[in-house]
């Protein structure tokens, strides 16, 4: 894994996750996320085969994922109060603090915001913030006030908002 100015991996509450060794003002990119990109047949045949390799996969496009591979983005937990958004910029995916990021916390992002309407995946939440919704899946059942939390802060990408 390439070194991250002002990041690092480090143990958090759920296992390993990104932590910030700086603060970072909100609206400051924090990092981009690299990797391969997959369509989605082949995330799907993942899934039979090595389902920790496709539950990595971050929603790249309507049609596409990225694999962080051992990278930085493959250290990315969720929370339902999270610190960042992310945007796409070519081939990457980036970080933007959507909230003040002091040093020492950890950098976290609401995977609801990409997984789309058209997506089944979901998972048991655990990230402990108050308010935790306990379950974390499509974009559209998001509870309102969180939706227009979101949708006003360019949280969700357009790609899925199009969906």
């Amino acid at each position: 894994m390439r070194a991250h100015p002002g990041l690092t991996v480090a143990p958090v509450r759920n296992g390993r996750g990104i932590v910030a060794t700086r603060a970072f003002p909100a609206g400051a990119v924090v990092c981009r996320i690299g990797g391969r990109i997959v369509d989605a047949d082949e995330l799907w045949s993942w899934w039979e085969r090595t389902p920790q390799r496709a539950a990595n996969c971050l929603r790249f496009d309507a049609d596409r994922y990225i694999y962080p591979g051992q990278g930085l983005g493959a250290f990315l937990n969720h929370s339902c109060r999270p610190n960042t958004l992310i945007e796409r910029s070519g081939r990457f995916l980036v970080l933007r603090a959507m909230l003040p990021i002091p040093a020492g916390a950890e950098v976290t992002n609401d995977y609801s915001t990409l997984i789309g309407p058209d997506d089944i995946w979901t998972m048991r939440c655990n990230c402990g913030e108050r308010g935790c919704r306990r379950k974390v899946g499509r974009v559209d059942r998001l509870p309102a006030p969180v939706l227009r939390r979101y949708r006003a802060a360019g949280a969700i990408p357009d790609f899925i908002l199009n969906l």
